[in-house]
C-alpha cells in the first residue's frame, strides 16, 4: 500500500495476470517454510507513528502534509491518506537491552523534527487516534493526499460497496451518517508496533496475540470523540472497519468479512493459514509491475520479495497484521500490532508496546495451544468490548472464565510482559519504567480517552461543545511537549486554547446543534407549548424530509395571538418562510452583520441543505459576557 509502484486492478486480463504471480508467492513462501530458509533466533522491534497536523491558532486540521514533506526530505516520513496526516516509520532495532529507550529517543528526534518542519507552515503535529476538531467539510476530496494510488483505490472501495458508506456509533452520544466515500478512513491515525517471530512458530505466536489483543488494547485507548460526539473509549476501531466495509446490505444473510476485522478463526499449522484465508475471502484490489520469479530465486538460494503477496495483504487491514520482509537477504516474519492509537504521549507509546512485546515474548507454556482452552469468538468479543469500554470493559479468558480487563492485566499479563522482557535481557530500568508507567496508569483508571472524555465533561459546564472540543485538543497537544503519562497530566481548562479568535471565530463554535424542531403542518398549540417547556423562542420547520422550510419565532405567536380573527391552527400559516441562514464556517462577525441588518434575532446553519445548528442573540450575549470577564480578569 505505500509503494508508490502499484495501481488499481481494472480488467480481467491484469486480473489473472496478478493472480498467477500471487499463487507462485504462496507456492514460494511454503516451500521456504519447508526449507527453513527463515531467519532464526533473532527478535526485533520496530514501529510506525501516524499524526496529525493542526492549525496552531484554531486547532483544527492542517492540510500541509505535502509541503512538510518537501521541507523534511527524509525517506522515515511518508504520507498518509489525508492531507492534514503523516507517518513516521521508525528504523527496526535488536529486540534486547536498551531498544526500548533507543526507540523512545528515535521517535522524539523524529517527531521534534516533523514539529519544526509543520511550524514553517503555522501548524503543530499532534499524537492523538482521533483528533477531536476534525469537522465534517474537513473529510473532503479536497483534503485526499494528491497521490493516484489514493484516488484510484478510494474510488474501487466505493465501486465495490455500491452504495453509501453507512457509520453508526453508539457511546455516551450517538454517530449516524452516511458519505458516499472512504475518506472517514483517514481520520484515524495510530501507533502500529511490529515484533519479529520465528516464522515456524508464527500460528502459535500469533494466536497468542490475538487472545491478548483486547487487554492489551483495553489500557491503551486514546480515541474517545469524533465529530463532536463521545462514541467509544478506541472509535478509530469502528470508524476505520466502517469507513471501508465493502459489504453490501442485500448480501447481509452471508457471512462475510469486512476488510478492516479482527479475523474469523485460529490459525492452524503456519502462516500459510493467513495469507490463504486473505486470499480466499477478500476480492483482489491492487496490483504492482514490480514482478519476479521467486521459484528461480529460491533455487539461486536468493530470498525473493513476494510483491504480489505483500501488496495484496496490504489491502486487508487485520488488527494482527502478518508481515513478510526481508533483512541483508534473509527472509523473516512479523506480526504488526495495529490496534494501539496515537497518543497521548510518546512515552505512553512506547510503554503500550513494551507491554505487548513482552506479554508475545513472555507466553507462558501452558498458553502455547491458546486455541485448545479459549473459544476464538470469546478472544473476537473481547476485542469489540474493549473498543466500546476500555479498561471498564470484563472478558472472557481461558476456559470461559469471566474477569475485568484491569484484574487481567495486573494479576496475569503484566507479570507475563515483566518475564518476557527479562527474558530478552531488557534493561532493568526500561522494565521498570515502562512496565510502572501502564501499572499507574490501571490504578488511576486514566487512559488517553478517559482523560479526553473528563476534560471535555468539565469544559462543557463552562463552555460551549465547541469551546470544550477545541480546549482540548490543544491542552492535548500542550501536554504531550512534556512527554508525560497521561496519568500524571492535569485536566484541560478553557484557557489551553488561547483567546477568543480559537473558540469564538466561526458560528460552528458557538451555535446550539441541540435542536428542536416542528413540522410543517403541525398544531400552532403544539408549538407554543414546547417553546414554553424548553424556553425557547426559536423553532426551526422542516418537512416530512426533513427539509428546513420555516421558522416559527416567539414574534410570530404574538402576532397571531393578537388577531382576533384566529381561523387558522397550523404551523405552516404564520411561519416565517425563507429565514435567514449561514453556513458553519461563517465568521462570528459576519453573522452579527447579518442579524443587524435584517434585524433579527436568529441565524439559522445550515450544511449542504441540512439543518445542523442555529445561534440566537442569547448565544452572542454569552460570549460578550465571557470576553468582558477575560478581558477585566487580565
Amino acid at each position: 500500500m505505500g509503494s508508490e509502484k502499484v495501481s488499481i486492478l481494472k480488467d480481467s486480463e491484469s486480473r489473472i495476470n496478478f493472480t498467477k504471480h500471487l499463487l507462485k508467492d504462496v507456492e514460494a513462501l511454503e516451500i521456504m517454510l519447508e526449507k527453513g530458509m527463515f531467519e532464526k533466533g533473532i527478535q526485533r522491534i520496530g514501529a510506525e507513528q501516524e499524526l496529525c497536523f493542526v492549525n496552531r491558532k484554531s486547532w483544527l486540521p492542517a492540510p500541509v502534509a505535502m509541503e512538510v514533506l518537501d521541507v523534511l526530505k527524509d525517506e522515515h516520513y511518508t504520507t498518509e491518506y489525508l492531507k492534514f496526516n503523516l507517518e513516521i516509520n521508525l528504523d527496526p532495532h535488536v529486540f534486547t537491552g536498551d531498544c526500548f529507550s533507543i526507540l523512545e529517543k528515535d521517535l522524539d528526534f523524529y517527531l521534534k523534527k516533523a514539529e519544526n518542519a509543520a511550524n514553517q507552515f503555522d501548524a503543530h503535529i499532534i499524537q492523538v487516534g482521533v483528533l477531536p476538531t476534525i469537522r465534517r467539510s474537513d473529510i473532503t476530496f479536497e483534503n485526499l493526499t494528491p497521490l493516484k494510488r489514493y484516488r484510484a483505490l478510494t474510488e474501487k472501495l466505493r465501486e465495490l460497496r455500491g452504495s453509501d458508506f453507512e457509520f453508526r456509533i453508539e457511546g455516551t452520544d450517538e454517530l449516524i451518517t452516511k458519505d458516499q466515500t472512504t475518506l472517514f478512513e483517514g481520520c484515524t491515525t495510530s501507533f502500529q508496533v511490529h515484533f519479529q517471530v520465528d516464522a515456524d512458530e508464527f500460528a502459535t505466536a500469533y494466536n497468542w496475540a490475538q487472545a491478548v489483543l483486547a487487554p492489551v488494547m483495553a489500557v491503551a485507548t486514546n480515541s474517545p470523540i469524533f465529530l463532536g460526539k463521545r462514541l467509544w473509549r478506541e472509535s478509530r476501531i469502528a470508524l476505520f472497519q466502517q469507513s471501508i466495509d465493502t459489504r453490501k446490505e442485500s448480501e447481509s444473510f452471508r457471512e462475510e468479512s469486512a476488510r478492516v476485522c479482527f479475523g474469523n478463526e485460529w490459525l492452524k499449522s503456519s502462516v500459510l493459514d493467513y495469507y490463504q484465508d486473505n486470499i480466499s475471502r477478500f476480492q483482489l484490489l491492487l496490483k504492482t509491475n514490480q514482478y519476479e520469479d521467486p521459484l528461480e530465486m529460491i533455487e539461486k538460494g536468493l530470498a525473493p520479495k513476494l510483491r504480489a503477496l505483500n501488496v495484496h495483504s496490504g489491502t486487508v487491514y487485520k488488527w494482527n497484521r502478518a508481515c513478510y520482509g526481508v533483512t541483508d537477504g534473509k527472509p523473516h516474519m512479523r506480526i504488526e500490532n495495529r490496534v494501539f492509537p496515537s497518543g497521548p504521549s510518546s512515552i505512553d507509546q512506547i510503554a503500550n508496546a513494551a507491554l505487548w512485546i513482552g506479554i508475545m515474548n513472555g507466553m507462558p507454556a501452558k498458553y502455547a495451544n491458546i486455541s485448545q482452552n479459549m473459544e476464538f469468538d470469546h478472544a473476537k468479543s473481547n476485542f469489540l468490548k474493549a473498543a466500546k469500554l476500555g479498561m471498564g470493559a470484563s472478558f472472557k479468558w481461558v476456559n470461559g472464565k469471566e474477569i475485568s480487563s484491569v484484574d487481567l492485566l495486573k494479576n496475569e499479563l503484566l507479570p507475563i510482559s515483566r518475564a518476557g522482557l527479562e527474558k530478552a535481557n531488557i534493561d532493568k530500568k526500561d522494565i521498570d519504567r515502562f512496565l510502572g508507567i501502564i501499572e499507574e496508569r490501571i490504578n488511576t483508571s486514566i487512559s488517553g480517552s478517559q482523560w479526553q472524555l473528563d476534560s471535555f465533561n468539565k469544559l462543557r459546564k463552562e463552555g460551549s461543545k465547541d469551546e470544550a472540543i477545541v480546549a482540548t485538543t490543544a491542552a492535548l497537544f500542550q501536554r504531550q511537549q512534556d512527554n508525560i503519562p497521561v496519568h500524571d497530566w492535569s485536566l484541560a481548562k478553557l484557557s489551553d486554547a488561547g483567546d477568543w479568535r480559537n473558540r469564538y471565530k466561526y458560528v460552528s463554535q458557538i451555535m446550539s446543534t441541540d435542536l428542536f424542531t416542528v413540522r410543517h403542518d403541525d398544531l400552532l398549540d403544539f408549538v407554543s407549548n414546547i417553546m414554553n417547556w424548553r424556553k425557547i423562542r426559536h423553532i426551526p420547520v422542516e418537512n416530512e424530509k426533513g427539509q428546513l422550510v420555516g421558522l416559527i419565532t416567539s414574534r410570530n405567536l404574538i402576532k397571531y395571538l393578537s388577531k382576533r380573527n384566529r381561523d387558522v391552527e397550523s404551523v405552516e400559516s404564520i411561519m416565517t418562510k425563507n429565514p435567514v441562514t449561514v453556513s458553519p464556517d461563517t465568521s462570528v462577525l459576519e453573522a452579527l452583520r447579518l442579524m443587524l441588518d435584517f434585524n433579527i434575532g436568529y441565524l439559522l446553519v445550515l450544511r449542504d441543505t441540512r439543518l445542523v445548528g442555529i445561534i440566537t442573540e442569547h448565544d452572542l450575549v454569552k460570549i460578550t459576557a465571557r470576553l468582558l470577564e477575560e478581558e477585566t480578569n487580565r
